[in-house]
């Protein structure tokens, strides 16, 4: 009897919370066809799943995080170049439509590819033993596919740094630079109370403001404010709108439909 292999990535719903959990810590966690392919499925199912509130995203084990993609197969950066587009970036594409907050659980080194794993969360907590890095030019690449996402995440003088020295950063470096939201001893708890700050507030409210806050990082000033001003009241025109300032008025707790 053949045994069935772990599957590279572990989905576990958890009530609201879908935990996606990179599972290949021999190769620390680095990306694979197959991971690849099972992060774009989960993030496209998780388009349309209403009773979704939040996705965290982590590494097995406490060695790594994501090391990026898996060098040793030797086809790492060989591409179908008829392809006008690729599976990665494809992800990364897929990010910007979740209208649920994506967080990153780093549970050690996050580093290439897996900066950008990283990056294309909304929340970040990390380990404090964490190390964040673009090695690539030590292997005679550039990170590429993730300066798009890094790009504004962090000033361009640290940006710079990190791409052409190579030299990774610890994780309260990653803090003082915006990297991450928090660095906690206790990573699970770090989590769990981040999560909480958002589970008991308006899905509604939510899923508008991240489709919001993702149309406009890229727009000039003018249509950034033209493009507010056309949303700001369709917020109001939800039921959690009206629920959540009844509640107010009443001095009682919400009770979010999620409409």
């Amino acid at each position: 009897m053949t045994d069935t292999p772990e599957p590279e990535l572990i989905a576990a719903r958890r009530g609201p919370v879908l935990w996606l959990t990179l599972n290949r810590p021999a190769r620390r966690n680095a990306i694979s066809p197959a991971v690849l392919a099972a992060l774009t499925q989960a993030l496209t199912d998780a388009r349309t799943d209403r009773a979704l509130r939040a996705i965290v995203l982590t590494g097995a084990g406490d060695k790594a995080f994501c090391a990026g993609a898996d060098l040793q197969t030797g086809q790492s950066f060989k591409f179908d170049y008829a392809e006008p587009t690729q599976g990665f970036a494809n992800l990364f594409r897929l990010s910007r439509q979740l209208h649920v907050p994506l967080l990153a659980r780093v549970n050690g080194a996050c580093l290439a590819g897996g900066m950008g794993l990283m990056a294309m969360c909304d929340l970040v907590v990390a380990a404090p033993h964490a190390q964040f890095g673009l090695p690539e030019v030590k292997v005679g690449v550039f990170p590429a596919q993730v300066l798009p996402l890094l790009n504004g995440l962090i000033g361009a003088r640290a940006l710079t740094e990190l791409c052409i020295t190579g030299e990774p950063i610890s994780a309260p470096q990653a803090l003082a630079l915006g990297l991450v939201n928090r660095v906690s001893e206790d990573l699970d708890a770090g989590v769990q109370a981040l999560l909480e700050h958002f589970l008991d507030k308006s899905p509604a409210a939510i899923r508008r403001g991240l489709y919001l806050m993702k149309r406009i990082g890229g727009l000039p000033f003018e249509q950034s404010m033209a493009f507010t001003e056309s949303q700001i009241g369709l917020f109001a025109l939800t039921e959690d709108a009206a629920e959540g300032q009844a509640a107010f008025r009443d001095k009682r707790p919400p009770n979010w439909t999620g409409l």
